[in-house]
């Protein structure tokens, strides 16, 4: 009621100012009092419809509605273009999964790729089902970006190693696979998938991601050391394919090798879509959630062009113009592995796994 009647004394006072001619600090006076009685009208809960019948001085300004609304446009777009993404990631996955799964016989670098497509395919199916939680329940999950970034993670190593290994074979090919231990891919694919899960969920439920209490210094610690080894992953992962480009373009008597196509571009993606997943886990607990909510769902959309877009790298590294073949045999030459087909599918070298 106080409200009101101050609202009331206001506008009788600005009848009366509009009445006689006003003096320039008499005008900004006024103004700052129809200012005064719009806040006072919005904070008294009056309906747009009411305070349109006011008159111009109590109308509320339309920009920050319209601009709620663009927003939600935005969110909208991103949601459902995140959701055509995925799907067509997890149909590439599932096919590089089933040639490099059951029809061709794995050499040392097509460990890697199967490990990577299997990464690929479980940070989509986690992204889209979050996305499906989301659109029932109408809030996005709490446990949504630490599960998704676990997957996120293990093909981080994956294509860190995979990627440094390509360029130290072409760069000194006697002596790599002369000392190369035998099954160094299988390892190397088993720690990646053994020791990254642990270092993002205990990250994660030290800073409170994964539950209510946060433990402040050990979420420093832990979170200090995640992202330090998962940017040097990133880096190795650039740096090689950076590498390869310098040797192959400059300093190689060699023809292009055909993996030279899959390496670089794996580091081109990873460098353009992947970062800001990566920035986002960086600094996830420093920043407001509003800030997050905003940047969060762009980084997904981006991670999962990361994830979606390497099978479309390997096929078309490995198409030959001219001609329609085998998704097989495609798949088969971007590895640049082996050159026969046998009766039962394509037949790479076993080699050095």
């Amino acid at each position: 009621m106080c409200e009101l009647q101050l609202g009331m004394d206001l506008g009788a006072k600005s009848s009366t100012l509009n009445s006689t001619p006003l003096s320039p600090g008499e005008s900004r006076i006024l103004q700052a009092h129809q200012r005064l009685a719009e806040l006072l009208d919005t904070a008294s809960g009056a309906s747009p419809h009411n305070l349109a019948q006011k008159g111009p001085a109590h109308r509320l300004p339309s920009q920050p509605a319209s601009m709620f609304g663009i927003w939600g446009i935005f969110s909208s777009v991103v949601f459902y273009l995140t959701l055509a993404v995925g799907i067509g990631g997890l149909l590439g996955n599932a096919l590089v999964l089933w040639h490099l799964g059951f029809h061709i016989k794995k050499g040392p670098f097509a460990v890697y790729v199967l490990h990577l497509a299997a990464a690929d395919f479980l940070f989509l199916g986690c992204q889209l089902a979050f996305s499906a939680v989301r659109a029932a329940l109408g809030s996005e999950h709490s446990l949504h970006f630490p599960v998704t970034f676990v997957a996120f993670s293990v093909g981080l190593w994956l294509l860190a190693a995979f990627s440094t290994e390509r360029c130290l074979s072409d760069l000194f090919p006697t002596c790599y696979w002369g000392c190369r231990p035998r099954h160094t891919s299988g390892v190397v694919c088993g720690l990646s998938w053994a020791l990254a899960p642990p270092a993002v969920l205990l990250t994660a439920d030290a800073c409170g991601l994964l539950r209510e209490s946060t433990r402040p210094l050990a979420c420093l610690r832990y979170h200090v050391a995640s992202v330090t080894g998962l940017l040097a992953l990133a880096c190795a992962a650039c740096a090689a394919g950076l590498v390869l480009l310098v040797w192959v373009a400059c300093c190689s008597p060699r023809q292009r090798p055909r993996f030279f196509g899959a390496v670089l571009g794996s580091g081109l993606l990873l460098l353009v879509c992947g970062l800001p997943c990566l920035l986002c886990w960086t600094l996830r607990p420093y920043l407001p959630s509003f800030v997050l909510s905003a940047f969060f769902p762009l980084a997904a959309l981006l991670a999962c062009m990361h994830c979606s877009a390497r099978p479309l790298i390997y096929f078309m590294v490995g198409r030959q113009p001219g001609g329609r073949e085998p998704l097989r045999a495609v798949l088969r030459r971007s590895l640049g592995e082996g050159t026969q087909l046998g009766a039962g599918g394509v037949s790479l070298p076993m080699g050095r796994v």
